[in-house]
């Protein structure tokens, strides 16, 4: 099975607003811990540990690179 990184979702945005609806009246240790849970459980269901090692790889990416363009904005502001 290969990574598929489409949306799958009929309605892609009632599922955004259920994962951040699912985080209201927590604190941070606390949603942190239901991403932590929600990330295991839909990595237990994919269940397969290719793809599992490749979205990890992308999450990873894409959170270095939001990193350094928000880096770079702040340089720019500050100029």
């Amino acid at each position: 099975m290969a990574l598929s990184t489409s949306s799958n979702f009929a309605k892609p945005d009632d599922a955004f607003r259920a994962i951040v609806e699912a985080h209201h009246g927590l604190n941070d240790e606390q949603s942190a811990d239901l991403d932590a849970a929600l990330v295991l459980i839909l990595a237990n269901h994919i269940g397969d540990l290719d793809v599992l090692k490749e979205a990890i790889a992308l999450a990873a990416q894409r959170m270095l690179g939001a990193s350094q363009q928000q880096q770079q904005q702040q340089q720019q502001s500050q100029q």
